[in-house]
């Protein structure tokens, strides 16, 4: 499993880090596993009580007051505690962070689960069900990003609604139906629209929509030759409605478990950021985008904080993994979101072993 940082350690405060002596890294690496199974602010007392070596308080403090003039950590309110900064936090994820295998317990529950969501259910149905158990596994909320329609093409229709507009139907192989209004030509009558859904029916099957339309702009003379001129617009119209704004219209997006995000409420956060994270949540054009980042590279992808415009008010990370069709080709993320104090070790084989098995569902 390969884990990706959303970007590069590049403020000059943090240059110096990967040059921690031993005893800064072992102070810093237990103040922040404490802070992110506690949510609360670690004293030097609390380090010097779980630290395997003899250390003073007094020496854990000094220690605390060099690292939080790195910018790794920080004192909040009055605090006498401290607590890791987002850049502690990418630093802690990049180069302390210990991930280990999903358990065999969570490996079992996901297993039995996906399988049975696979059977005789749509493809959206699946991710569904993915989204749903990964945020009751890690009490955050889960979210899928998935091509709209990218299931192989069974049926097609137009179908008259009123004088000038009509309706094309796209049911997919996996059960999937998708339907678009379109304009008519004026005086259409009604043979034309028999004969644009024979025609694509007949070249359609088993293809993509993306596939569909490729095919039909190489054929464009076979349509204008073999169509009348209003069935072939018909034809060309009913295509190209599926090719229009990319960014809202070629993307599924869903999100569940947001209810979560309000019982990791802590002392030291508030309604408020949550209120903003719900707006971002609401955000979907900023969310495609974010997840459609996973896209690009091979692994799992981590955002921490204001690492991301998105999450800049509402002080959140997303753990986010690609996930393949049978042709090992890329179509899709998935991921949870959550406090940014989260358990990234637990979290991050989860989402990566969950984006495996969605993998083996997809044709």
């Amino acid at each position: 499993m390969s884990i990706h940082s959303q970007r590069p350690l590049v403020d000059e405060r943090l240059q110096g880090l990967a040059q921690l002596d031993q005893r800064s890294r072992d102070i810093f690496r237990r103040l922040v596993e404490t802070y992110l199974d506690t949510g609360e602010p670690v004293g030097s007392r609390t380090i010097s009580r779980i630290l395997p070596s003899s250390l003073s308080p007094a020496s854990v403090r000094n220690v605390m007051m060099d690292l939080e003039e790195t910018g790794l950590i920080y004192s909040p309110h009055t605090s006498a505690g401290r607590m890791p900064t987002n850049a502690g936090l990418r630093f802690f994820v990049d180069a302390l962070l210990e991930v280990g295998s999903i358990s065999p317990e969570e490996r079992a529950r996901i297993d039995a689960q996906m399988t049975g969501a696979n059977r005789s259910r749509r493809i959206e149905e699946v991710l569904g069900e993915a989204t749903t158990l990964l945020s009751g596994l890690s009490h955050c909320a889960g979210l899928v990003m998935a091509p709209k329609l990218n299931a192989r093409l069974k049926h097609i229709e137009f179908v008259s609604l009123s004088p000038g507009r009509g309706l094309v139907i796209l049911v997919a192989e996996d059960g999937t139906v998708e339907n678009r209004a379109i304009d008519l030509p004026p005086g259409l009558p009604p043979s034309s629209l028999i004969k644009a859904s024979n025609y694509l029916s007949a070249r359609m099957q088993g293809k993509t929509i993306g596939e569909l339309q490729r095919h039909m702009h190489d054929e464009i003379a076979t349509l204008k030759t073999e169509l009348d001129e209003l069935t072939a617009k018909v034809v060309a119209d009913g295509v190209a409605t599926w090719s229009g704004n990319a960014e809202e219209d070629d993307r599924t997006l869903i999100v569940k478990g947001q209810g979560n995000l309000i019982e990791n409420l802590t002392a030291f956060d508030d309604l408020e950021r949550i209120r903003r994270l719900f707006d971002d949540l609401e955000n979907k054009k900023g969310l495609i985008q974010l997840l459609g980042s996973a896209e690009i590279g091979e692994g799992v992808r981590i955002f921490i904080g204001a690492e991301n415009k998105l999450f800049s008010m509402s002080g959140s990370s997303l753990i986010v993994a690609p996930y393949r069709n049978s042709e090992e080709k890329i179509v899709g993320a998935l991921g949870i979101i959550g406090p940014t104090r989260m358990n990234y070790a637990r979290i991050i084989p989860m989402v990566d072993y969950t984006a495996r098995i969605i993998g083996r569902l997809i044709t």
